[in-house]
């Protein structure tokens, strides 16, 4: 209970800490670390020049985590991505140089700028955490959190993004615009970059995968599971999506709610856990029937109200 506490109060200070940069986005970061806690990875869907890279890079800071940002373009190829094996005539043998994705904390920026085959690329390290060269295998750093960021797909020069990709991202969220104070303190404050390059790290990766076990030992009773699986099936009854959740996104729904009742200080998930993180959980997931007229966010927002708590 005493390791809980002090984790608690670490996540808070880490929550706290990325806030005096990302002002105005509290929700949104703590459902960033959430993300990280319940060992998956994060898609973050706006316009360029609202934060997304300085949330990524203050995040791996604020933890003591190697960083590493790739921009991705049309013409990025995977060994760009995981590295190549060049031939060293001192050795008289091919000796691998790592990419960019051997890191902790991965900014893929502008994700869906790349061609399907770099896709394939990072879509084996987010599920496998590893990449496999020259058929060796290669394992990636521990913890490994890929925040990937999508330009909205009516730019020019985007690619939509394969279900098997999205249903490998936990959380989708937006940053949005900032609010008109906040935007303020933007205006008149200094520079995000030098405020961001005197951060120090509030917890380190030993302490984060101790705060991932923890996640592991949350409590989920058998009405809250009984409440989960109820949202699970209206996904899949056809009155609300085209097609339901898989049982692995229910899986993820639950992983990220129990994140969310640990940074809470609680060591069992409650039903508003569930309802604060299904839209961000799931939307992504799921076409609404055409019918409806609603976004996806806006239809598992419809459907939560729907369904009652047992």
């Amino acid at each position: 209970m005493a390791m809980q506490s002090a984790t608690v109060r670490q996540l808070s200070r880490l929550v706290d800490q990325i806030s005096t940069i990302i002002v105005g986005k509290r929700a949104q970061i703590e459902d960033c670390v959430a993300c990280l806690l319940a060992g998956g990875h994060l898609l973050i869907e706006d316009v360029p020049g609202v934060g997304k890279t300085t949330l990524a890079h203050a995040l791996a800071v604020s933890l003591g985590l190697k960083f590493s940002r790739v921009q991705f373009t049309a013409d990025l190829m995977p060994s760009d991505l995981v590295g190549v094996s060049v031939f060293e005539r001192a050795t008289d043998s091919f000796v691998f140089h790592q990419g960019p994705v051997f890191a902790q904390v991965l900014l893929a920026d502008e994700i869906n700028r790349a061609g399907p085959k770099t896709q394939s690329a990072l879509l084996e390290a987010m599920e496998e955490h590893q990449v496999s060269v020259d058929n060796e295998t290669r394992a990636l750093p521990e913890p490994f959190f890929v925040i990937g960021t999508q330009n909205p797909s009516d730019q020019l020069g985007t690619y939509p993004l394969p279900e098997s990709q999205l249903d490998r991202f936990l959380l989708r969220i937006t940053l949005g615009y900032p609010d008109r104070a906040s935007e303020r303190a933007l205006l008149a404050g200094e520079d995000r970059r030098q405020a961001s390059a005197r951060l120090q790290p509030v917890m380190r990766p030993p302490e984060l995968q101790a705060a991932q076990a923890l996640v592991q030992q949350v409590h989920a009773s058998d009405p809250l599971l009984d409440y989960l699986q109820a949202l699970i099936a209206a996904t899949r009854s056809g009155q609300w999506f085209v097609d339901g959740l898989s049982p692995r996104a229910g899986i993820a729904v639950l992983r990220v709610s129990k994140a969310r009742a640990l940074m809470a200080g609680r060591d069992y998930v409650a039903p508003d856990d569930v309802q604060a993180i299904l839209p961000q959980a799931i939307g992504h997931r799921l076409v609404p029937l055409p019918a409806s007229g609603r976004g996806p966010i806006e239809q598992v927002r419809a459907m939560v109200e729907a369904i009652p708590i047992p």
